[in-house]
């Protein structure tokens, strides 16, 4: 039998109705929608009168003026309008200069100068230009560029300062064309000494330490060697057989001459003194090799004892002679002397130790000079010569100058450079060697080069330009221009750029913010508005 549910059925429960909203409501919602309507219609009506053109920099700057006196494509006062009213302010025809590269050239056309007294060009003037053109080739102008032709007018002074224009004069000073190179500081190699003794031997005494100044001449190290000794006993037994033969031969003179003595005899004992002779010339060679010279007459006459004292000490000095006990010192000790006047630099004597003449017991050099080697770009190397100022600052700082004296006639073959050296003065010791740094090269220099900051050259892509400031614009009312003048650009620095042609000193060009003249040229070019 089949079951049936029991359980009661409940009916849906009516959705709540929400109450319709008011009219005041009603607005607030569609205000966005109002507010979105009427902004749209603004910039209708806003382009409808504009012909769809913002308004040029020059009106949002400066002070706005009556329409009917409006110049629209150059944006002033049509009445005070330089390029609509060619008259306020007549264009000069000048000729492209093919010597100097530029559009106006103030050297061959003074009067294009923005001063208030036509400049005098003097042949310095015009020698300075060339030097400067004949030392590398220069940026290059395009001779159809037309932007020389240009004016940039502003409404006011108001409006040039409201855009941040600034000026500066054109000036002349010291200007200086180089090329930078890595480089690294090492010794004189023909003021550096490795010293070793001539002979091997044991190190007997240490004279001089790491880093101590010596002068020339001065005994660094005595070392005992027995091969001193042997030639110092080869000296004095040839000096004693040399005062024996001649004792013997000066007696036998006598009895010679009286025929008592036999011709062969006599013969026989001037042989022996000649031998004998060459025997100490032969002795004294060999001290002269070891670094002790001596002379066989210094010892003429003198005693056995008397030579073996000269001899004992031979080559030391008298202040290191002092110190010693000629009884218990032995007569082996050669000294080890610094050949020039320099610095300890390296010291590996110590007492006790064997020496050996391939081993050098100390190394001397010369800090007062030092040598800078360059490795400067193949493509720079082509101006290099010798004498030019050499300009060094290592790792660390300081800095030091030379001249040119060597550049090298090969190419690195690994890093395809060429070295160049100088010589630098280091008469207080701060250059040290294996340091590395930048050098400068200054190839060419010039006392009164016309200079102008780096923002005021600007390039259209035909040629450089700058915006000379008009020598009347100062004046009350008169109309505040801006001549487009084509340059020449020379040597630069992290700050002016060399003027070769194209401006004079004493005019003024727009520097900063510049920039705002060279868009209204740009967008000049490709139409108003």
């Amino acid at each position: 039998m089949n079951e049936t549910s029991t359980a009661p059925v409940v009916p849906p429960s009516p959705a709540p109705v929400r109450p319709a909203p008011s009219r005041p409501a009603r607005l607030l919602q569609s205000l966005p929608t109002l507010l979105v309507l009427l902004a749209l219609g603004g910039l209708a009506y806003f382009g409808h009168q504009t012909g769809w053109k913002m308004p040029h920099f020059t009106v949002l700057g400066g002070t706005p003026t009556a329409n009917d006196d409006w110049c629209s494509e150059h944006n002033v006062p049509e009445s005070r309008c330089v390029e609509c009213r060619p008259e306020l302010m007549p264009r000069r025809s000048v000729p492209w200069c093919p010597k100097h590269g530029v559009h106006q050239c103030p050297f061959e056309h003074p009067e294009v100068a923005q001063l208030p007294v036509p400049p005098r060009i003097t042949p310095a003037d015009l020698e300075r230009a060339q030097r400067a053109l004949d030392f590398t080739e220069r940026p290059r102008n395009d001779p159809r560029c037309t932007l020389h032709t240009r004016r940039i007018q502003f409404a006011s002074q108001e409006a040039i300062d409201k855009q941040g224009v600034g000026l500066d004069a054109v000036w002349t000073a010291r200007m200086e064309e180089t090329i930078t190179a890595p480089g690294e500081i090492g010794y004189d190699p023909t003021r550096v000494a490795a010293l070793a003794p001539p002979v091997s031997g044991r190190v007997w005494r240490v004279e001089k330490e790491l880093g101590q100044a010596v002068k020339q001449g001065e005994v660094l190290a005595l070392v005992d060697a027995a091969e001193v000794g042997r030639a110092k006993a080869e000296f004095l037994q040839a000096a004693a057989q040399v005062d024996l033969r001649s004792r013997l031969l000066e007696g036998m003179k006598s009895g010679y001459v009286q025929g008592v003595i036999p011709e062969p005899r006599f013969r026989e004992a001037e042989a022996a003194l000649h031998e004998a002779q060459i025997r100490l010339l032969s002795a004294q060679h060999a001290l002269l090799n070891l670094g002790l010279p001596i002379r066989a007459a210094e010892v003429k006459g003198l005693t056995p004892e008397e030579i073996a004292r000269r001899v004992q000490f031979l080559g030391l000095p008298e202040s290191i002679t002092q110190t010693l006990d000629p009884q218990t010192t032995t007569a082996n000790l050669i000294p080890v002397k610094a050949p020039l006047d320099g610095v300890v630099v390296e010291r590996r004597a110590v007492a006790g130790e064997l020496a050996d003449p391939s081993k050098p017991l100390f190394v001397v050099a010369d800090t007062q000079r030092m040598w800078l080697t360059l490795h400067v770009r193949l493509e720079d190397a082509k101006h290099l010569a010798r004498g030019q100022t050499v300009r060094f600052r290592p790792d660390g700082g300081g800095e030091a100058a030379g001249k040119v004296n060597w550049i090298s006639t090969a190419v690195d073959e690994r890093t395809r450079t060429v070295q160049v050296r100088a010589e630098l003065a280091n008469p207080d010791g701060r250059l040290r060697a294996n340091t590395f740094g930048s050098g400068t090269v200054v190839l060419r220099e010039e006392d009164r080069a016309i200079i102008v900051p780096n923002e005021a050259v600007h390039w259209d892509g035909n040629c450089h330009v700058v915006f000379v400031w008009d020598k009347d614009s100062p004046k009350e009312g008169a109309p505040k221009v801006f001549h487009v003048r084509s340059v020449r650009p020379g040597a630069k620095d992290d700050r002016h750029t060399e003027i070769i042609a194209g401006v004079l000193p004493g005019e003024m060009v727009a520097t900063k913010n510049s920039g705002v003249l060279r868009a209204q040229l740009l967008k000049g070019n490709l139409g108003a508005g």
